[in-house]
């Protein structure tokens, strides 16, 4: 399995290290406190608390090493020095939906903190591949199941 480059904000460094802060020092704690207290009720192998602590358990081992190879990976993309010429990752952007004239911005993230409830696509998503590279004024078509979308790059921030 090859080590993927996980591009990430400065924003999205610090969570992803509080995160993982919150998982060792605070997560961990909790649970063994619950496998503890589940054991205390005596016969484990019919002890449902005891399973659902184990489980919770390796879910959290499991995220911290996620987190972890994430750091490892990671390439901080500096979003302070980038230029306003073409859309690059850390880039935010006005674009217009040129079938219903409606304008919204976005952030070009990489997949690791892309959240498009807040308006952070990924650089992997057919919208942020499409207008990656691209200037200022540039028409770009993004083919999604629902059909072909048409934005129109209005600002580069």
């Amino acid at each position: 399995m090859t080590n993927k480059e996980v591009i990430l904000t400065i924003e999205g460094l610090k969570k992803l290290e509080e995160e993982l802060e919150n998982l060792k020092s605070v997560k961990r704690r909790e649970v063994a406190a619950r496998i503890k207290q589940a054991i205390e009720f005596g016969d484990i192998s019919e002890n449902s608390e005891y399973e659902d602590a184990k489980n919770e358990q390796a879910f959290i081992e499991g995220r911290i090493l996620t987190l972890e190879k994430m750091l490892r990976n990671a390439k901080i993309i500096d979003d302070e020095n980038l230029g306003t010429e073409v859309v690059s990752i850390g880039s935010t952007v006005l674009l217009r939906d040129l079938e219903f004239g409606e304008e919204f911005k976005c952030t070009i993230v990489g997949s690791a903190e892309a959240d498009p409830g807040n308006n952070k696509i990924s650089n992997e998503s057919p919208v942020g591949k499409a207008i990656l590279g691209m200037p200022k004024g540039e028409t770009v078509e993004v083919s999604v199941p629902a059909g072909v979308l048409k934005y129109q790059i209005v600002d580069i921030f």
